[in-house]
């Protein structure tokens, strides 16, 4: 895989565990970096889709579980903010930068929760077109054990943490995360903070249904709602709002140069990102040409 298409930390999929990905990454430079959303709820940053944590005399549960390469890192991480063996691993979709540490911790007695399509998926090889990467079926102790249609909820460390899934958003496999207590969403890819995100249009993903997710999410925020996204730091509804007005500007862009029936690469070049540019990109996210690409094939299908 070519390096100008995908690197660590930059794209949702920065932790594909193929051979031209993780196979050049020196994961024993990466450090895990911790930070407090709440009391007893911690966002762990490292390589691949950030960490939720909540930490308790109930144990510990993680939202998404990074590589399995920083597994001891990320346990040294969770030690760091009073927390010991963790009980539940509960995804935010199946791909690799969000699951693939799953593996160490269900071996060590974790239960793993995802919505019933991520199992699906996980199953499988997963094609990524767009990236120019495949991703091999998980090992059998990665893959969840416990599966939801729509919603479930677990009663963890004093709090009412919701599982709620939305369709054909980030992928046909997403779910966030809401913790009642704390008032505190994690979104997994649904929402990235610091640049344009990857839409997983090869595998059920759709502008539309991101747009939709926003607005779903944004529905159950107040003022004070904390939002740790999948990729970036942690964040609140106004940038969940601007994120939306972001991608429904691009997607109009797009949608009318396609009725007027421009190519792909008439549409890239005139950068229907422009005016957005300065503020979604630089952190972590798609490359502009690279997200207007995704959204003008999933329009044009």
């Amino acid at each position: 895989m070519k390096s100008r298409s995908i690197r660590l930390g930059i794209i949702s999929l920065a932790c594909l565990g193929c051979a031209g990905v993780a196979g050049s990454q020196d994961f024993g430079k990466i450090q895990i970096q911790s930070a407090k959303v709440t009391e007893g709820v911690y966002v762990l940053y490292g390589a691949g889709g950030n960490i939720g944590v909540s930490a308790g005399a109930g144990g510990v549960l993680l939202i998404d579980s990074q590589s399995g390469q920083l597994h001891e890192k990320v346990k040294a991480a969770i030690a760091d903010v009073g927390g010991g063996s963790v009980r539940f691993i509960l995804n935010t979709n199946g791909h690799y930068d969000h699951a693939l540490g799953n593996d160490l911790f269900a071996k060590a007695g974790a239960v793993i929760v995802a919505h019933e399509n991520a199992r699906t998926r996980m199953l499988t090889e997963q094609v990524h077109e767009v990236i120019g990467a495949k991703t091999p079926p998980y090992p059998a102790t990665a893959l969840p054990e416990v599966t939801f249609a729509d919603t479930l909820v677990l009663h963890v460390n004093g709090d009412d943490i919701q599982a709620i899934h939305v369709a054909h958003a980030h992928s046909d496999s997403d779910a966030f995360y809401r913790f009642l207590r704390a008032n505190v969403i994690h979104t997994g890819d649904l929402f990235f903070s610091e640049g344009y995100p990857y839409i997983d249009i090869g595998n059920g993903g759709s502008v539309d249904g991101m747009i939709a997710a926003a607005g779903r999410i944004l529905g159950l925020c107040d003022e004070k709602t904390k939002i740790i996204p999948g990729h970036g730091r942690l964040s609140d509804p106004k940038r969940l709002q601007d994120f939306r007005a972001m991608l429904e500007t691009v997607r109009d862009r797009v949608a009318a140069m396609i009725k007027d029936r421009k190519t792909l690469e008439a549409v890239v070049a005139s950068k229907p990102t422009g005016s957005f540019d300065k503020d979604w990109t630089g952190g972590v996210g798609m490359p502009a040409d690279m997200f207007v690409t995704l959204v003008y094939r999933d329009l044009s299908r």
